[in-house]
């Protein structure tokens, strides 16, 4: 069973899931996003996927999903150094200080409200998040194209793609692929039929959607949409 509520650390929400007692793996669909995890008592970091991470580990999670961007200032790593992988914490900060995130996550009264303890601490003392880089993730989520983007931003192509390398962990290009599979995937589980949502997402037609959704997630849509009207 997952569930999610909104974060007191701005932009980013905070997450738990059970075993479902079907045995079979969970599924993590690609959003832009890094998350600070909890499991087993270890504390990992999720880069940013590129396809779908099948969760075969039994057991419980938590995490913090930050907003697309602001993980690296947080966790002081590039988004590129960890894309499509899963890391203990202990493989990228110093050992006291892994313990002393630890022995927080593990004295509060839940795994998951420690967890944004962490984060809002971190939060506290980082450097803010690249402004424009902020402002491309809105435009891209609001479906801008990438290059009348990153004109407005005043930012070359190459400058762009090194600095979305750092914050994303890929070029604008996929963001965009991935931004815009959110969009639709919340559009198709409101209930929008599947060939207005894919107008309605960007997309050139529902042959051009059914492709994206497979290419990043791995299965068709209608797999990833409870049954109703639109499927």
């Amino acid at each position: 069973m997952y569930g999610e509520r909104t974060s007191r650390l701005p932009g980013a929400v905070v997450w738990t899931s059970t075993p479902s007692g079907d045995g079979g793996p969970g599924r993590v669909l690609p959003d832009g996003c890094m998350d600070l995890l909890w499991h087993d008592g270890r504390l990992l970091v999720a880069g940013p996927d590129t396809r779908a991470h099948l969760v075969g580990e039994p057991g419980a999670w938590a995490g913090v999903r930050f907003h697309p961007g602001t993980a690296p200032t947080l966790l002081g790593v590039p988004a590129h150094a960890l894309r499509d992988r899963r890391v203990e914490l202990a493989d990228l900060w110093p050992a006291a200080e892994v313990r002393h995130a630890t022995a927080r996550v593990h004295t509060a009264h839940h795994p998951a409200r420690g967890l944004e303890d962490v984060a809002l601490r971190l939060a506290a003392s980082a450097v803010p998040p690249d402004p424009l880089l902020t402002r491309l993730v809105a435009a891209l989520d609001a479906g801008r194209p990438v290059a009348g983007t990153a004109d407005e931003l005043g930012l070359g192509a190459r400058q762009l793609h090194r600095r979305s390398l750092t914050a994303f962990g890929y070029g604008p290009k996929t963001l965009a692929r991935i931004l815009r599979l959110r969009r639709a995937l919340a559009l198709a589980r409101s209930g929008v039929p599947f060939a207005e949502t894919a107008i309605r997402a960007g997309y050139a037609d529902q042959p051009h959607l059914a492709r994206e959704v497979r290419s990043l997630t791995g299965v068709a849509l209608r797999e990833l949409v409870p049954p109703g009207p639109a499927s």
